[in-house]
């Protein structure tokens, strides 16, 4: 063939294919995506491949609808708890999410229009430890006859410790599941007759195939024995009890029987090996470990369970013998390997990341046992060692040297106040005379996790850093220490431990003048390369001086997009932010009508990408409480 017409054949063949990818270019900006489970996909890594919103444009961002839910209009005390911590699932064209009184709402994901409303009728006269409802769960009958009631079915966990079907399209209870559509969750847990608000589910379930699968939320400061933290898993059809998996079989020998150990956070899934990822807190109580002697295995761990069976196998502790109420608070995110190996990130309230082998449990990155200090308490048997990551998100420990204050006298008030303390580097003990703690155990990196991009390989978290004091207080003296103002400030409170030889008064150590006693930042966003461990970046993620940045106290989550962007709310200030995710560069900024302590979520519906973030607040926390869906898209 000539020369001149292999040539042309060649250019030919090469603008067919770029027409060819242009085609596809175009598509796949017009492509729906989804968000269908609470951390966009079963294994939590809160990306989306949406990426109409971009660098470029995302300044344009407006407000395109808004919905009310009408949780303000409640009369109830349980408001100064309540906090709207919700993200929306979008499945099959609507919205679903859950109010923190648990009302179920199905949305028009592009107008924002109420299709239903569920109201579980939970009583809001009885005190209940937490008030929040994270979200909801929903799977779809793949071989369903046309008009079949519950094809897709939403599942809900309440406050008064239920597990709830509910038909997609209706929002009426799947009479075929459980009692009327409903399964007691506080049938078999030893559920504490003397306040039964302390048993409860705040997060969304998990999916497993046809299994739905559920933790709990078990106040553990108030008794030793307390409710166990048992995992369950049920038939989504039937909701018959199919495995329970008990975290800690060893507490039911302690005298008296401690609890706790439960999965309140998010779980994770792992449909292709058969796998759920359990997210554990510590045993009961937090803060005094004597009558529960040893490692206390499997409780602030994430532990692998077959997902079919229950049956445990592996899990990784990544504190023992808590005594700091270092709960594994975030979704473990699943990932893949630089060299394919299914992994698993744990983050944690310390700052530690421990990056491991999904199918093993073996670690991916280095991790070290390293010694740390030991309690002065009598009875009290400390761990003589702590695992520790190559990856640490925050400072390690605190001294007085830390200290600050916007004036020389709050800066004194702090040096003296932490001096005051027993101080000696991460994992020191409570004490008698009081022990700083540092990260405090709001974080670290709380309930809101970490997101991860696969195709840059990067993990964005939210931080806090904070300094609390524990003291524990001897039994014959708590009752006169609980009639004192003992400087009972922001965050803090007793602890009675009942049936412990203590109780306990912990808070976050603010000056005279409100503001934390260590150095900012207070609460950051950062980015990590989860391939070298190595930091990208790390910037302060809100205020709580007006013009200042000094980061915030931050309650909620990050996302991330193909769009290059990473977007969070969660800090005290009110604002939705948008950064860059590979400088950390703020580049948009959105003044929400309350605070924003959730994990946004973002999906594309008919060519146009929407951001979605739930707004209402967070009594505990003091930011402003609301009832907000707000949605933004671009002109």
């Amino acid at each position: 063939m000539p020369a001149r017409n292999l040539a042309l054949r060649f250019i030919s063949i090469a603008v067919l294919l770029s027409c060819v990818l242009f085609d596809a270019s175009l598509l796949a900006q017009s492509a729906d995506t989804g968000w269908p489970s609470y951390g966009s996909d079963p294994g939590g890594m809160r990306y989306s491949s949406a990426h109409q919103i971009d660098r470029a444009n995302v300044n344009q961002l407006h407000l395109a609808w808004t919905y009310r839910t009408g949780a303000m209009d409640e009369k109830t005390e349980l408001v100064r708890k309540a906090a709207f911590e919700a993200t929306p699932i979008l499945i099959e064209n609507r919205l679903f999410l859950s109010t923190p009184y648990n009302h179920v709402l199905a949305l028009d994901p592009q107008t924002g229009a109420k299709a239903w409303e569920y109201d579980a009728q939970v009583d809001l006269s009885k005190n209940r430890s937490e008030v929040t409802s994270r979200g909801v769960s929903a799977w779809v009958e793949r071989k369903a006859k046309a008009g079949q009631a519950c094809r897709l079915r939403i599942f809900l966990g309440t406050l008064d410790g239920r597990l709830i079907a509910l038909d997609g399209d209706t929002g009426k209870p799947c009479l075929d599941f459980g009692s009327k559509g409903m399964v007691d969750l506080t049938q078999g847990v030893d559920l504490a007759k003397q306040w039964s608000g302390g048993y409860e589910v705040t997060s969304a379930p998990a999916i497993s195939g046809d299994l739905v699968v559920v933790g709990s939320s078990v106040a553990d400061n108030w008794k030793v024995d307390t409710e166990r933290g048992i995992v369950r898993a049920y038939d989504v059809r039937s909701g018959k009890l199919r495995w329970i998996w008990n975290p800690t079989p060893w507490a039911d020998k302690t005298t008296p029987r401690t609890g706790a150990s439960n999965a309140w956070s998010t779980l994770s899934v792992d449909p292709e090996h058969d796998l759920v990822f359990i997210p554990t807190g510590s045993a009961a109580p937090d803060y005094y470990g004597g009558i529960r002697k040893g490692n206390n295995k499997w409780a602030n761990s994430v532990v692998a369970l077959r997902a079919s069976t229950g049956e445990l196998v592996w899990g990784f502790q990544v504190v023992h013998h808590d005594l700091w109420d270092y709960d594994v608070a975030p979704q473990p995110t699943l990932f893949p390997w630089k060299d394919g190996t299914p992994a698993v990130v744990v983050n944690t309230k310390i700052g530690h990341v421990f990056v491991l082998n999904r199918l093993t449990g073996a670690p991916l990155l280095p991790v070290e046992e390293r010694a740390v200090p030991k309690s002065d308490i009598p009875g009290e048997d400390a761990s003589p060692t702590q695992p520790f990551s190559t990856i640490s998100l925050v400072p390690e420990g605190v001294s007085a040297s830390d200290a600050w204050g916007p004036t020389p006298e709050d800066l004194k008030w702090c040096q003296d106040k932490i001096k005051s303390l027993r101080a000696e580097g991460m994992f020191t003990p409570p004490s008698l005379q009081g022990t700083a703690v540092f990260p405090g155990n709001v974080g670290g990196v709380n309930w809101g996790s970490a997101a991860y991009d696969p195709l840059r390989h990067v993990m964005v978290a939210n931080t806090n850093r904070l300094i609390a004091s524990v003291k524990l207080i001897p039994r014959d003296k708590y009752d006169a220490e609980t009639g004192k103002d003992q400087d009972n400030r922001i965050f803090g409170e007793f602890g009675e431990q009942k049936g412990a030889p203590y109780g306990l008064y912990r808070s976050f150590l603010f000056s005279p003048s409100k503001t934390p006693c260590n150095t900012p930042p207070w609460g950051t966003t950062e980015a990590i390369d989860l391939y070298t461990g190595k930091k990208l970046w790390d910037v302060p993620l809100g205020t709580m001086i007006p013009g200042q940045q000094t980061g915030s106290i931050n309650l909620g989550g990050p996302m991330v997009t193909a769009g290059g962007l990473v977007f969070t709310s969660a800090a005290m200030d009110l604002f939705l932010r948008a950064f860059d995710i590979e400088t950390g560069k703020e580049l948009w900024q959105y003044a929400l009508p309350a605070g924003g302590q959730a994990t946004p979520m973002t999906y594309t519906l008919n060519g146009k990408q929407y951001l979605v973030i739930a707004a209402g607040g967070h009594g505990k926390l003091g930011t402003k409480q609301g009832d907000y869906v707000l949605a933004f898209a671009l002109p």
